[in-house]
């Protein structure tokens, strides 16, 4: 049994897993409530599903791209229940969990999340005959270099993500945009997305940011001008 959860951007969300089956799934879109709403949320929906934290045998969770704010919340509160409990746990990629919303649709998927400075986090997924195969690396990437990639793939492809109206609007609508309820990461693609993976130690379970926050960014600066 696999809890997955996510709070790595606006939304936050979290499923329960019984092998192939799903047991439980809650989504909610708050705007960066986690810190109040990710516990709660997760603690109802064992509740609801009669199942206790002693029961599950792993837990799952994205460890980034995203909010920085948001990936602290969901790692902190994932480290803490799998210590207490003793039980192992799966990073996952928060672009992979995106694109294992379209199992079963046969398209390259382009997951981006929007990481501001006219940059999106992003990598891009083939989904075919129910299996997802990785095509790039995760990585941040300026839309107009992105825009330029996505010229050369051929077939049909889907932007998800938060940050795929911006991908939407800047390549002048040229591709498919996912419809808003499988846009977005959810904890049931997390689940999906950790089969087959290394289990961790929660102690070593950490945030993957892609790039320096904007307090690194400004500070380096600041050392660059004296």
């Amino acid at each position: 049994m696999i809890l997955g959860i996510d709070s790595s951007a606006i939304t936050a969300g979290c499923a329960l897993y019984d092998g192939e089956k799903m047991i439980a799934e809650q989504f909610l879109n708050t705007r960066h409530t986690h810190s109040e709403t990710l516990l709660p949320e997760i603690q109802q929906m064992l509740k609801n599903a009669e199942v206790k934290i002693s029961d599950i045998d792993e837990i799952a969770v994205t460890n980034g791209p995203g909010s920085f704010t948001g990936l602290r919340i969901g790692i902190s509160c994932v480290k803490g229940m799998a210590m207490g409990a003793g039980i192992p746990v799966i990073p996952v990629s928060t672009l992979e969990a995106i694109a294992y919303n379209f199992l079963g649709i046969d398209a390259v998927i382009c997951a981006c999340m929007d990481a501001r400075l006219s940059q999106v986090y992003n990598a891009l997924f083939k989904s075919e005959n129910g299996i997802i195969t990785r095509l790039c690396e995760d990585r941040a990437i300026k839309l107009s270099e992105l825009s330029d990639e996505l010229s050369k793939t051929d077939g049909r492809l889907i932007l998800a993500g938060d940050g795929a109206q911006l991908a939407h609007d800047f390549t002048g609508q040229k591709y498919e945009l996912a419809p808003l309820v499988l846009r977005y990461q959810r904890g049931s693609g997390v689940c999906l997305a950790a089969y087959g993976k290394p289990k961790i130690n929660p102690a070593s379970l950490m945030p993957s940011y892609l790039r320096l926050s904007q307090a690194e960014r400004e500070k380096l600066e600041q050392e660059g001008k004296a």
